[in-house]
């Protein structure tokens, strides 16, 4: 059987699938104070700026992948109003209920399925809009993760990756330091569970930096790629044309 990676650890392909689900099975009930408390809030602006780069219009119709607690999927559904539509989609059921509860208690109700990014049951074609926030990192084949939003993503149609990346060198030490040091005790002393945490760390420094990433879309059907590097590329977004 294929290998790969959890966090720093090499694991059995199937291995892997199981054992990210249980790390957001644990950390969905904490998940949005923990990201208020990691990112210092910061992970708001990074969303409002995907959302203002993607420029939604009325009409479109939106898939929001690993879309977990609805941030995206709420932007975007103001953005394309009743005459569009937007597909929120998790793998991870935790995750999509929790974002489901919060998208009804802001009084939205989108399309919510329980789907594998790998393997989308869309027909092709059929998005103008495609997004994935904090969420390539943990599938196992980005590859054909990537291949598959293209696939269902219209001729012109886009895609926005956005993603924990590499940092700029002068703040690689405070950011290891940050990473390995305080975020493990953040979720241990918040969401009691630090070895979610220490995970999420190390997934960051195995996914792909940003000209890899790049490259990588560029393989499976993007003709235009570009990337924005985002607080000093601890996040960056990437953004696909499908040509």
């Amino acid at each position: 059987m294929s290998t790969t990676h959890f966090g720093f650890e090499p694991v059995e392909e199937q291995e892997k699938a199981r054992r990210v689900r249980g790390v957001f099975d644990s950390v969905a009930p904490r998940y949005d104070l923990m990201n208020d408390l990691m990112s210092a809030g910061l992970h708001r602006a990074w969303k409002a700026y995907t959302v203002m780069v993607a420029n939604p219009r009325p009409g479109q119709q939106v898939l929001d992948i690993a879309g977990g607690t609805g941030d995206l999927a709420l932007a975007f559904a103001k953005k394309v109003g009743p005459t569009g539509r937007v597909v929120h989609t998790d793998i991870n059921e935790a995750m999509l209920r929790t974002g489901r509860d919060r998208l009804l208690d802001a009084g939205v109700v989108l399309p919510t399925l329980v789907c594998d990014a790998e393997q989308l049951p869309f027909a092709d074609a059929q998005f103008d809009l495609v997004s994935v926030a904090f969420g390539l990192r943990n599938m196992t084949h980005k590859e054909r993760a990537l291949a598959e939003m293209c696939r269902v993503l219209k001729p012109r149609g886009k895609l926005l990756v956005l993603e924990f990346s590499k940092v700029a060198q002068p703040l690689e030490k405070l950011y290891d330091w940050y990473s390995f040091q305080v975020l493990p005790r953040l979720g241990k002393w918040v969401a009691g569970d630090e070895a979610s945490y220490r995970y999420l760390a190390e997934s960051i420094r195995m996914h792909p930096g940003q000209e890899e990433l790049k490259a990588l879309m560029q393989q499976n059907g993007f003709g235009h790629v570009d990337y924005h590097n985002l607080t000093g590329g601890i996040v960056a977004l990437h953004v696909g044309i499908k040509c």
